[in-house]
């Protein structure tokens, strides 16, 4: 939507209603945008691929921010959308959510594709992902079956990992999903799962990926 400018915005911080927070603001001619992503002013590239990304493909009015030793996208929010814009779940949970959903979106294509036997076999291929990987709670086959059929969005559902267990599932399941599949194209079809979470939580996570290796695979 735009490309702004240090001089062109005002940036102000505000309480968050929720959190002991504070939430960065960006005004531009009385329109008001939350801070979505940093990026370094060696990464000009992958924040002017995200801006255009929600602003081209999403239809987002968003602002991409240039400044001297960074760029930044801002996304337009009504003051009032803090109140629920992620649910108060926090940054790992939200990555785990997204990476679950995206484990059940390979798993559906699997067996719509492909078969109840494939579908079968891959389940089994991600169980012995988690158990050679150490993934907490999630070390038997009785238990990603459960992860493939049962919504993540409520956090008391999802299981207790961190970051890099996310990491480590994203490779591990492209890797699959691309022997299963035969080539990376799956990626397109999959990533649109995501289109379950509230939009502040996807953007989160697109943005987390977009700015790690993780990236390239999933695109």
């Amino acid at each position: 939507m735009f490309i702004l400018k240090r001089q062109d915005v005002e940036i102000s911080s505000i309480q968050h209603p929720k959190k002991d927070q504070q939430v960065p603001i960006l005004n531009y001619q009385g329109q008001t945008f939350r801070l979505i992503s940093v990026f370094k002013a060696s990464q000009e590239e992958e924040a002017r691929a995200l801006w255009r990304e929600l602003t081209d493909n999403r239809g987002k009015a968003c602002v991409l921010l240039e400044e001297p030793e960074r760029f930044s996208v801002w996304g337009k929010i009504r003051l009032e959308q803090l109140d629920s814009d992620t649910g108060g779940h926090g940054k790992t949970a939200i990555l785990v959510q997204a990476s679950i959903l995206l484990l059940q979106g390979v798993s559906i294509d699997i067996e719509e594709f492909l078969g109840a036997r494939q579908a079968a076999l891959f389940e089994k291929d991600i169980a012995e992902v988690f158990k050679q990987k150490q993934f907490p709670q999630v070390s038997s086959l009785e238990a990603v079956k459960y992860l493939v059929s049962t919504n993540p969005l409520p956090t008391a559902k999802i299981p207790d990992w961190q970051e890099n267990h996310v990491v480590i599932l994203l490779q591990e399941l492209h890797r699959l999903g691309k022997a299963y599949f035969g080539n990376g194209n799956f990626t397109k079809q999959v990533i649109y799962k995501l289109e379950d979470m509230p939009e502040a939580e996807r953007l989160l996570f697109l943005s987390w990926l977009n700015q790690s290796p993780l990236g390239k695979l999933w695109q």
